[in-house]
């Protein structure tokens, strides 16, 4: 019987092809994994190759460093920037950078490249000239430049936009606080004809700008061509026609604009009250003083520090100052607060108690708790003071 056992299978030679076949590393040139040096892997460059250069920033980006450039006041770089953008595909991102680039331009006086920018932008996208132009007439007339304003109206009617109501009250406002009088009265009939509501914002730009003046009678007027029964401003109106009476110290034609406001159905509130006190108080009428006092106490309206000014001032000017502290007693205790509207203080100017407890107040920061009868007591001995050191020379 034969053996099982076979005998192995001899092991080829390197140098025959089974060998070549079952071990090809033995063979050829061993293969690396990475490259032994950078140079080894690149290619050999030449000359005209394409290179890859760095991406543009992005236009989010670059209209922001643009703003930058412009709120800081370097215009030349702000506009070769704005250059490079508005003839990329990155235009129409300039349109959302408008509302503070055009300001930044006109808060520093270069309105022109303002207009000039709001045409290069409309040239390109003239969608965006209803939203571009009344905002340049905000800009230009908040930086007193009238002339350009107009020029920014014509051109929005030059294509064709009409001019709404925010733009029509924002004209009105920006010629009360720069222009004359009667361009300022100009531009409220320009309003009127166009059939747009007066805001409560322009009649209070004309209304500082007829008392800066002095012309107390055409505001009298204005309010009355506006209309008094108009509610939309609270008392605002009615308070400007008593304004114009009280102002001029016309005591019996103030009494009768005041019934007549009681009559029309409006109530009066502390301003109302105020504006009586005060003039009530320059003319030292203390019977109407203290009929004002029971009006309000009757009415719920709580007098404020102008209130109590009032009659500080009336009772100082006739040396009558040991009867304040029944005129106090009258108005009642309160936290010493200031609620009158300011257009009183434009026409009248603030009385010497007020000023003078205003300042305490604001220098104490809260830190104290006053009452009126404490701000009367350190208002006399500083009036004491003042008189002994006038005295001693």
């Amino acid at each position: 019987m034969g053996s099982l056992l076979l005998p192995p299978w001899p092991l080829p030679s390197p140098a025959s092809p089974s060998a070549r076949l079952l071990l090809p590393e033995l063979h050829s040139p061993a293969r690396l994994a990475f490259p032994s040096s950078p140079s080894a892997a690149r290619p050999p460059r030449r000359d005209g190759a394409y290179c890859p250069r760095a991406a543009p920033p992005h236009a989010d980006a670059a209209a922001a460093l643009m703003l930058a450039h412009a709120e800081a006041g370097d215009f030349a770089s702000a506009r070769s920037m704005w250059a490079q953008l508005l003839h990329s595909s990155a235009a129409p991102r300039l349109r959302a950078a408008a509302p503070r680039l055009l300001p930044a331009y006109a808060r520093l006086g270069r309105c022109d490249e303002a207009l000039l920018v709001v045409r290069e932008l409309c040239a390109r996208d003239p969608g965006a000239a209803r939203a571009l132009y009344p905002l340049a007439v905000t800009c230009f007339g908040a930086a007193g430049e009238l002339a350009l304003m107009e020029d920014a109206v014509r051109e929005m009617a030059r294509h064709g936009l009409p001019v709404d109501s925010a733009t029509g009250n924002a004209f009105v406002c920006h010629y009360a606080a720069s222009g004359t009088v009667p361009q300022m009265e100009a531009a409220y009939r320009r309003l009127k004809a166009s059939r747009l509501l007066v805001s409560v914002a322009a009649i209070r730009a004309m209304a500082s700008a007829y008392i800066s003046h002095r012309k107390y009678y055409k505001l009298g007027e204005f309010v009355t061509d506006v209309g008094l029964g108009r509610r939309a401003g609270g008392n605002l109106l009615w308070n400007l026609y008593l304004l114009s009476f009280a102002a001029n110290f016309k005591m019996k034609s103030l009494q009768r604009a005041f019934l007549d406001m009681v009559a029309a159905g409006f109530t009066p509130d502390l301003t109302t009250f105020n504006l009586r006190a005060v003039a009530f108080s320059k003319m030292c009428m203390f019977w109407d003083l203290h009929l004002t006092a029971d009006h309000m106490r009757r009415d719920g309206v709580a007098p404020d520090l102008v209130t109590h000014g009032c009659f500080v001032d009336a009772y100082l000017e006739r040396r009558l100052a040991r009867n304040l502290n029944f005129a106090f007693d009258r108005l009642g205790a309160g936290e010493p607060v200031v609620a009158t509207d300011a257009v009183v203080f434009e026409a009248f100017g603030k009385g010497g108690f007020h000023a003078s407890s205003e300042v305490l107040l604001e220098a104490t920061g809260g830190e104290r708790r006053w009452t009126y009868y404490k701000l009367l007591g350190v208002y006399l001995r500083k009036q004491h003071r003042k008189n002994q050191i006038f005295w001693n020379y």
